[in-house]
């Protein structure tokens, strides 16, 4: 998918006619190319999937100039020589970006990554505390488990006569059976957050190993702390990455995470807030699960990996076997986690 060619109107849109290109990442979702410009210059083009509006580009262009506007680095939305920030396409609309030189990770390397991470994560949603701005892009029910959860049930129902059923079935019935021992979460206010901040939206500067700046913001929107704190904690503190069903929770990764964040976080994230960060991560890995457990059987939704795995429904089932096994390894060690969060926030 990657490596299919740019169309030309593309690159004539932008004026980048005989510019090098060449495919950049490994993300599922959207088709990205680094693309070098005869003046030396690089950007990053990407075919965004047609799950997220055009639109979306202007949110992301309003939370940029936000940021950097607070010093804060991130890529800029450069507009077509007709002024638009992106090309319609029948397969996903095209933007071009800035190239932030930075480093991708699949994994954290070590606790000093994971305190970087913390940081810079919390450092971003102070930056937006005070935006105000309509998001065109509604993120609804994004972290509903509750509906994940029954569109788990519904997908099992309908999809009794699936070829690998028999393998499905029982990792679908360990989610459910963690997803009724959850905590209740409290109802608290939303944020503006990333949406987002698994380990491989974010960049890391290539010399000093520092936290750069968070990518792919398609995502972008409003949903409580806990809730986006969680989506991190839960792919920054499993060492074996959400592909591999073998998979833990760190807690040496997790306790700098948390404390990098309270560095910076502290007096700025309520005390209810910090309190629903140990609950709200164990929550977003079964409802993670949950959906790649259905979509296992629906194989309609989530992209695959065609080079590692046989099926669309192959690689959901590793994905939902790695959130459920690193949920309940976070389970496990849940009590020290609060004692980490506790001792963080003070």
């Amino acid at each position: 998918m990657q490596g299919l060619e740019v169309p030309k109107n593309v690159l004539s849109a932008w004026n980048l006619q005989g510019a090098s290109i060449a495919p950049l990442g490994s993300g599922l979702i959207n088709r990205t190319w680094l693309v070098a410009g005869g003046d030396g210059r690089r950007y990053v083009l990407q075919q965004v999937n047609p799950i997220f509006p055009g639109a979306v580009n202007e949110d992301i262009q309003v939370v940029t100039e936000h940021l950097r506007a607070k010093g804060m680095v991130a890529p800029t939305l450069l507009p077509a020589t007709d002024g638009r920030l992106w090309l319609d396409d029948p397969g996903g609309a095209f933007r071009l970006m800035t190239h932030v030189d930075g480093v991708s990770r699949d994994r954290l390397e070590g606790p000093e990554e994971a305190r970087e991470a913390g940081q810079l994560l919390a450092r971003f949603h102070q930056a937006l505390a005070d935006l105000e701005h309509e998001f065109r892009n509604q993120r609804l029910g994004v972290h509903d488990t509750e509906r994940h959860l029954k569109n788990l049930r519904q997908a099992l129902a309908d999809h009794a006569a699936h070829r690998d059923i028999g393998a499905i079935q029982p990792l679908a019935a360990e989610i459910l059976q963690l997803a009724d021992a959850l905590p209740q979460l409290p109802a608290l206010p939303d944020r503006v957050v990333h949406g987002d901040p698994k380990i491989n939206n974010l960049l890391f500067d290539r010399a000093s190993g520092r936290a750069l700046c968070f990518i792919d913001l398609d995502t972008l929107g409003r949903m409580p702390l806990h809730l986006e704190l969680g989506d991190a904690f839960r792919s920054w503190c499993n060492p074996k990455g959400e592909d591999n069903p073998r998979a833990g929770f760190a807690l040496d990764l997790f306790t700098p995470a948390v404390q990098g964040y309270a560095e910076e976080a502290k007096g700025w994230i309520t005390p209810e807030e910090t309190v629903a960060i140990v609950p709200g991560t164990l929550t977003i890995y079964v409802e993670l699960a949950a959906r790649f457990c259905a979509d296992a059987l629906r194989e309609d939704y989530f992209g695959w990996d065609a080079a590692k795995f046989p099926s669309r429904s192959a690689h959901n089932q590793a994905r939902a076997a790695s959130q459920i096994t690193a949920a309940r390894a976070l389970w496990d060690v849940r009590g020290a986690a609060d004692e980490a969060v506790r001792r963080a926030f003070g």
